[in-house]
């Protein structure tokens, strides 16, 4: 067998071992190694498993991981956020599906302050579903909007999926936030209109909220986000600003969520014990998978398989349109099936390359990337955003009543892809301005 050939059967075995629910870090990490073993010896495979581990955790951009997750564990144990979806609820209370377009508003800032999309939807199922059921919302736009609009969580910044991307890459962290901010907004922008339209043609699903709030009440209620604003300033302030790198700025930010948690009467030593150790935990299964994806990078273009991929895939779609459409078909699909992460480190090493052959900025591709990964987070039949609210809400409403929800706001998704990849400037405009 030719070492291309090799190159390709290691990715068979990897989609193979991935099918029989091997953890994708030692899939990774074992198909990687026993290719290059079988390749050049065990000498070079047990030299590589020394050197590339090292070579990746030393990055220093990766040092911002564990901070930025510290700062949004500190945030979502110490429910700073909560004061969020109160404040929308008051001021789009008058609103047709004002509930719903709150809950949007409450997970883009809850997504400012975590980089999660499971934390984003699971702190807004707790507070915004029981809100809407109480207002009697239909259940599928109640539940479906909370699902979806979890999403927003990795793609406005801080988001842990475009600093790993940008390690791996090796583009300016920054320069993502910039584009996923503008990606995050434009997201929640589609998913308010897919409320508003929804509820003008079908009134019944969000019963009008009828308060008459004093203006007071109003003002009081904005007084209640101080501590994800003041989050906010120190840490994006900071950060676009050149006082920070990513990694001063994560510190800064898990420093200012401890003390604002103080302030508010939030935090205790059992809270923040909580919040290190599951910090620990998702660093070092982040670490393991990122670890294993560049072994696999290390192994293909070894093989040479990477190189023939790309060789192949770019003469098929000389048009780089039809390119594009072809990686967007296999991220969706990928997306029915494996977790974002994992998907994003797995196909990586094949199809960073394609993109940068085709002349394709990878700042934008990086941005356009987590929005397939989110994508992915509400589609079936393994859309874990739905299966957190199912846990939310329990026997109040059933898996497949959620799955119908979303459908309305994953077709906004795909009309956002497409203005993305037609539009690649709106994307961009931030980034080229830094």
């Amino acid at each position: 067998m030719s070492d291309v050939g090799i190159g390709l059967a290691g990715i068979g075995l990897l989609f193979l071992l991935l099918a029989m629910r091997v953890p994708i870090g030692m899939a990774l990490v074992s198909v990687s190694f026993g290719g290059i073993w079988y390749l050049l010896g065990w000498k070079v495979a047990w030299s590589s498993l020394g050197l590339i581990p090292y070579q990746f955790a030393a990055n220093w951009v990766l040092s911002s991981v564990p901070v930025f997750l510290l700062m949004g564990f500190v945030c979502y144990h110490a429910q700073l956020t909560q004061g969020l979806f109160r404040a929308a609820r008051v001021w789009m209370s008058g609103i047709p599906g004002g509930l719903a377009i709150a809950a949007v508003f409450g997970s883009a800032g809850f997504a400012a302050v975590t980089g999660s999309s499971i934390a984003c939807s699971a702190a807004m199922g707790r507070i915004a579903v029981p809100e809407m059921m109480r207002h009697r919302y239909d259940a599928q736009l109640a539940t479906g909007t909370v699902a979806a609009a979890g999403t927003i969580g990795a793609l406005i910044p801080p988001s842990i999926l475009m600093i790993l991307y940008g390690v791996i890459a090796q583009v300016a962290v920054t320069k993502l936030f910039l584009g996923g901010l503008v990606a995050g907004l434009l997201t929640a922008l589609g998913y308010i209109l897919v409320i508003l339209i929804r509820v003008k043609l079908n009134p019944a699903l969000a019963p009008r909220v009828r308060e008459d709030v004093p203006f007071s009440e109003k003002l009081d209620a904005l007084r209640d986000t101080w501590p994800v604003l003041a989050i906010m300033l120190g840490v994006f302030g900071g950060l676009f600003g050149g006082l920070f790198t990513p990694t001063e700025a994560g510190a800064v930010g898990a420093f200012l969520s401890c003390v604002v948690a103080f302030a508010k009467g939030t935090f205790t030593w059992k809270m923040f014990r909580t919040a290190a150790q599951e910090t620990l935990v998702t660093t070092s299964a982040l670490l393991i998978i990122g670890i294993g994806a560049s072994l696999l990078s290390r192994f293909l273009a070894l093989s040479g398989a990477g190189d023939w991929i790309s060789t192949v895939v770019i003469e098929i779609g000389a048009d780089p349109y039809m390119l594009l459409l072809a990686v967007t078909i296999m991220y969706l699909i990928l997306g029915m099936f494996l977790e974002p992460l994992g998907m994003m480190l797995l196909t990586m090493p094949i199809v960073l390359p394609i993109i940068d052959a085709a002349g394709f900025s990878l700042i934008w591709f990086g941005v356009l990337l987590t929005k397939f990964l989110e994508i992915g987070m509400i589609t079936p039949p393994i859309g874990m955003n739905v299966f957190v609210i199912k846990g939310v809400v329990g026997n109040l409403v059933t898996t497949s009543q959620i799955f119908r929800g979303i459908m309305w706001f994953l077709v906004a998704d795909l009309v956002l892809v497409l203005v993305m990849v037609l539009f690649p400037g709106i994307i961009m405009y931030l980034p080229d301005m830094s």
